[in-house]
């Protein structure tokens, strides 16, 4: 897991170097994204060194302090159009980021007994726990991070053992309440969903909705199989964003997936999705080795959180999702994302190094117990 995490750490670097190479910057995201990774592999090991356990009495508490700094964004000036930052001095942080593995440790710590899920009632908490957060994320606004919660909550639900026609009904609420998240959406939020049925073919001229699905599709055809290294301009072999076929919105954050396979082509990316699933399937072994209920649910709770993000971000660049503005893990540019992911790696590997077995033959308690 560390040697995959560490590679992902490498891939992204080497993605936002070629991001400033192309839009001809000074190289200042990629050394304070060097920064970031050296205080993410500090907290990564920092995490694994108490037992996991204590944080089950604190998981409330730090779901608690996450909404709490998510309400507090709206108290800061906007940046881009979203109030998603708290901006201090040259720091800014993410909440979103973090409130993503607070959820997480909160649903666990509901999900260990087995009396809190086992009938429909028992599913009102979760979903509040998932609804206050998704609320306010989507209000900042940020789709593309609202969209993790739901999926997580299903695969939590499931592996906690609730009943497949509770999960079922719902999935069909959540159908319903599509109506109501479209309501709640910018105006900028919804082009983008209808921009995903735009013409992009070679030729025509996309809207400025559907520019960044087309340029993110010209940048993978540009890579090829093996990338492509070749420049506008031919003569001084320099690449450069002042050619269209070379510019993407948003480069070294939400789109580096695209940035990597204009790069290093179809193959560097298999590479890349290959060292993303040796991480899951390494998380979920973490998961499957431990019959302790809080641990086994943060540790799939974490690595679902990992996959679906993975998911929505290459699916939304190759045209299979609209473009939400979610960043890949790992990869992308940005220090909160960076050190919330590594904290997330650092408890999945402090659940592996403890895995706690219960003396029950049940791996879920009952309440009373």
């Amino acid at each position: 897991m560390v040697l995959a995490a560490a590679g992902l750490v490498a891939i992204g670097c080497l993605g936002i170097a070629h991001s400033e190479q192309l839009a001809e910057s000074d190289g200042r995201f990629l050394r304070q994204q060097l920064i970031w990774a050296a205080l993410a592999a500090v907290a990564m090991v920092l995490v694994t060194i108490p037992n996991y356990r204590i944080l089950c009495r604190w998981s409330y508490v730090a779901l608690a302090a996450a909404i709490v700094l998510l309400v507090a964004v709206y108290f800061f000036p906007p940046i881009n159009g979203a109030r998603r930052w708290i901006r201090i001095g040259p720091v800014g942080l993410q909440p979103s980021e973090f409130a993503k593995v607070a959820f997480v440790l909160a649903l666990a710590r509901w999900l260990m007994y087995r009396e809190n899920y086992r009938r429909l009632s028992g599913l009102l908490a979760p979903l509040l726990l998932t609804l206050v957060p998704v609320v306010l994320i989507l209000r900042e606004p940020d789709l593309g991070t609202a969209l993790v919660f739901l999926p997580v909550l299903l695969v939590m639900l499931l592996a906690a053992g609730a009943r497949k026609q509770h999960l079922v009904l719902l999935c069909l609420l959540s159908v319903a309440a599509l109506p109501g998240l479209w309501t709640q959406m910018s105006r900028e939020q919804k082009s983008r969903v209808t921009a995903m049925w735009e013409d992009t073919s070679p030729g025509v001229r996309p809207s400025d909705d559907a520019f960044h699905l087309h340029q993110s599709k010209r940048m993978l055809a540009l890579g090829g199989l093996w990338g492509s290294g070749r420049a506008a301009d031919e003569e001084s072999g320099e690449l450069s964003a002042a050619s269209l076929d070379y510019f993407i919105p948003a480069a070294h954050t939400d789109s580096i997936f695209s940035v990597l396979g204009q790069r290093y082509g179809l193959a560097g990316l298999i590479g890349l999705l290959s060292l993303f699933v040796l991480l899951i399937w390494r998380g979920t072994m973490v998961a499957a080795a431990t019959r302790e209920p809080f641990g086994r649910l943060v540790a799939l709770g974490l690595v679902a959180l990992l996959g679906v993000q993975v998911v929505i971000n290459t699916a939304m660049l190759v045209g299979l999702l609209p473009i939400t503005g979610l960043s890949l893990p790992l990869v992308s540019y940005g220090g909160s994302g960076l050190v919330a992911h590594a904290i997330a790696l650092g408890l999945i590997l402090n659940i592996g190094l403890r895995p706690g077995y219960e003396l029950a033959g049940e791996p879920f308690r009952f309440a009373g117990e």
